[in-house]
């Protein structure tokens, strides 16, 4: 995909109303970015417009370069929202209009505790993980001990070389 990728942010070059970018969650100093938007999985892309969430939306589309640059000529640049209402439906207007009415600081309020939901989630789902590490880790370092032992028995190689030894006399003895 990276070609398409890197062929899409050719075309788009000078395009002052799109941008098109990637980042590397791998890398330690992406990672607090990446979660803020939500990567989990890679590649993600997200498109920005001021139609779609703030934290993006997913792009679901084909992966080549003629499905990305279909989309982003598609969806990409202006689109309906409050600076552009000439490029809204009359559905989409009376939605705008509906929140345009609210009292800010309620919207606020509204988006405040959605975003300390996700964020708690997010930390919870952290310390969780790190929780499961922990017990996985025990159980490997437990799982080597006993194998360890089992394995430290005087004599168990002998052992099992002569019963090997006996199993391939008495397969003679039967033929």
């Amino acid at each position: 995909m990276k070609p398409a990728w890197d062929k899409l942010v050719d075309e788009f070059k000078g395009n002052d109303g799109v941008v098109i970018a990637d980042v590397d969650c791998t890398l330690d100093n992406s990672k607090e970015l990446c979660s803020k938007y939500g990567v989990r999985g890679y590649p993600t892309i997200k498109y920005f417009t001021s139609s779609t969430d703030p934290m993006g939306d997913k792009y679901e589309g084909g992966r080549d370069f003629d499905a990305l640059k279909a989309f982003a000529t598609e969806n990409l640049g202006p689109s309906c929202g409050p600076d552009n209402l000439d490029l809204c439906s009359d559905e989409e207007k009376a939605e705008i209009a509906k929140y345009q009415a609210m009292d800010p600081e309620e919207m606020q309020k509204t988006v405040d505790a959605s975003t300390k939901a996700a964020a708690d989630a997010e930390a919870n789902f952290k310390a969780e993980v790190e929780k499961l590490q922990a017990k996985y880790n025990s159980l490997m370092k437990e799982k080597d001990e006993a194998i360890e032992a089992a394995n430290g028995v005087e004599g168990l190689k002998m052992m099992k070389i002569i019963l090997g030894s006996l199993k391939k006399s008495n397969a003679k003895d039967e033929l």
